[in-house]
């Protein structure tokens, strides 16, 4: 089955977007880390920490989407 270019086109679309999701969950960890050390402070910051690993996972999943079928398109395999 041949790749076609405007497939290519969704999944390289699809991973920028889940990386620039990605980014964002590690921004918003990040602002948490800064606050007032408080016990519901350490909750949120945990909870963003747990977004900011789905977001990877995504991403990575996208990505490794976006590879297999360059390699197909190009190598055959």
């Amino acid at each position: 089955m041949a790749v076609e270019v405007s497939d290519l086109n969704q999944m390289q679309a699809a991973y920028k977007e889940a990386v620039e999701q990605w980014i964002k969950a590690i921004r918003e960890e990040e602002a948490l880390a800064s606050g007032d050390h408080s016990e519901a402070e350490i909750d949120a910051w945990e909870a963003a920490d747990f977004r900011e690993e789905d977001s990877r996972e995504k991403a990575k999943a996208a990505k490794k989407n976006y590879e297999g079928a360059l390699r197909e398109k190009f190598f055959n395999f």
